[in-house]
């Protein structure tokens, strides 16, 4: 019994000196995910636009940094429709938003770039 309160005597400051410290450079341990992964590792990379999605944002009124800073971020990735192991360039399906989705985004992630195909409204 006196083994186990000195070790919570330990591990309870300890727990909350690492969450404070944590929590004040804005580290989180959402990014693991394989959603926050892949989103992640597309917006790092240079956005291609095919003819076809290139038209369909243009005809639903939405330009790059929308698409960018709340679609893309705030989407999530349908991995039962996307093919996440082809080679060289997967190719996924992203919908946004998570909750009733309005917006279908296919692409592909490539090394060096992210080829954005089809652009399609829900409802």
């Amino acid at each position: 019994m006196r083994k186990i309160k000195f070790f919570l005597l330990g591990l309870i400051p300890g727990l909350i000196l690492v969450f404070f410290i944590l929590n004040k450079k804005g580290a989180s341990c959402s990014g693991y995910l394989p959603n926050s992964r892949v989103i992640a590792e597309t917006l790092s990379k240079d956005f291609t636009y095919s003819a076809h999605f290139t038209a369909e944002m243009a005809a639903l009124k939405i330009d790059e940094k929308f698409l960018k800073d709340s679609i893309i971020t705030n989407g999530t990735i349908d991995f039962e429709n996307s093919n996440a192991q082809r080679k060289p360039c997967p190719s996924y399906i992203l919908t946004y938003p998570k909750n009733n989705p309005r917006y279908k985004i296919g692409f592909e992630k490539c090394k060096e770039q992210s080829n954005f195909e089809s652009f399609k409204k829900l409802r």
